[in-house]
């Protein structure tokens, strides 16, 4: 879960750090490092927020380096208690939890990653997440989970809705995602998944003015379901999926929701994900990130609620500056940069600026809309320095005032 608007982020209990192998491979070399850190030389000098809490506790006042782990078939723990505020959650208690492992003769990590969440507003969270590598690493199974009693508001479709339409709504979610991706040469994936998401006991209780809502325009409706098969490929030669440095990624997905399947409406649509990495300059530490995120409804009519909208991507990253849901529609079309820079030369601390912009249409059918920016800034703060896992705080901007705080563990792409 991401915290969004005004967020306090307090580390209450970290139990076991998110390690990772030590071992490199070239990027020449065309195979991804899959989160395997540096080498240990580089490391050694390198301190994170396990270090920091370690001295602090250490009876002489001395810091020791972290032993490293090298993750093998015995499992990795890892647990990050936190406490949050939001004004759409108010109060927050999350944990956040991963699971980390490596079958014999694999390269590529295999994880298992949860973000729970309580809030005041009596909203319960509950993501599964898991990336999968068969021995040899031949198969990739990717699933999400995801259990949601979940108020929020809606402001509309398309990038010209106003905030003063807000429209408190009110579902229950579960979601079940399964996709198996097996190689076809390099580094170079595809396959096909099952996808299904059901929004129920939804309610809505229209625009503080009395205006009818683009919700009730659309078509309300209390339950609705989308289930559908989805063909993939994948392709990815970062040389760490947690924090990149170097390399390039492409993700394309196209999913086909039937109701023979049990879909409400039958409808299609497609996802196109592309980023790149660079050094800059090229013999520093500093990152320029580059980020094309593009969801589009080929046609059918959609529920509204799973219509494409801002941070409804899969890890929640789209649109900082704005409250998730503020723009919704049949096409997304997003961009985004991000430089990321150290703070310390222990690495413990790293800053970065930001700049996105989406266009979103409205109804199945209709234009994209006008372009919404979006700009700001954040620190990092090293939690593992052998993976190179962030906490990322970020203060983000938008147009109509919209601003607040973005919290989140690990990079937001």
């Amino acid at each position: 879960m991401k915290i969004l608007t005004v967020t306090v982020l307090v580390i209450v209990f970290p139990v076991l750090l998110f390690a990772q192998d030590k071992s490199t491979v070239k990027l020449s070399q065309r195979r991804i490092t899959d989160t395997l850190a540096v080498a240990q030389t580089d490391t050694a000098a390198q301190k994170d927020l396990y270090d920091l809490i370690k001295g602090i506790f250490n009876k002489k006042g001395t810091v020791t380096n972290k032993p490293t782990t090298v993750i093998g078939a015995k499992p990795v723990f890892s647990l990050l208690p936190a406490v949050g505020y939001t004004l759409q959650t108010k109060f927050a208690v999350t944990l956040a939890g991963n699971v980390a492992f490596r079958l014999p003769g694999n390269t590529r990590i295999s994880t298992i990653t949860s973000n729970s969440a309580y809030t005041q507003n009596k909203q319960i969270i509950i993501p599964l997440q898991s990336n999968i590598w068969t021995s040899g690493d031949r198969f990739n199974f990717i699933g999400d989970i995801k259990y949601y009693k979940y108020p929020q508001s809606t402001f509309g479709l398309g990038t010209n809705s106003k905030t003063a339409n807000e429209n408190p709504m009110d579902y229950t979610l579960f979601r079940f995602y399964e996709t198996i991706l097996t190689r076809i040469s390099g580094n170079l994936y595809a396959g096909a998944g099952f996808i299904f998401d059901n929004h129920f006991n939804i309610s809505e209780k229209g625009n503080p003015d009395g205006s009818v809502s683009d919700y009730a325009k659309y078509g309300p409706q209390s339950s609705t379901t989308s289930s559908g098969i989805t063909l993939n490929a994948l392709f990815d030669i970062r040389d760490n999926s947690i924090n990149p440095s170097r390399g390039f990624y492409a993700a394309m997905q196209y999913r086909d929701n039937k109701k023979f399947l049990g879909s409400t409406e039958s409808w299609r649509s497609l996802i196109v994900d592309i980023r790149k990495y660079f050094r800059f300059p090229e013999s520093s530490r500093n990152v320029l990130a580059l980020w094309s995120y593009n969801w589009l409804v080929l046609n059918g009519k959609p529920p509204y609620l799973d219509l494409p909208a801002n941070t409804w991507d899969q890890y929640n990253g789209t649109g900082r500056g704005y409250i998730q849901g503020r723009f919704r529609g049949s096409k997304m079309v997003y961009g985004e940069a991000e430089y990321r820079f150290g703070l310390t030369r222990n690495g413990l601390l790293g800053g970065v600026v930001f700049g996105n912009a989406e266009s979103f249409s409205a109804e199945p059918g209709s234009a994209l809309q006008k372009v919404q920016p979006g700009y700001g800034a954040g620190v990092r703060i090293k939690l593992n320095k052998v993976s190179k896992t962030n906490i990322a705080i970020d203060y983000g901007f938008g147009s109509q005032g919209s601003k607040g705080i973005f919290v989140t563990v690990g990079e937001i792409f």
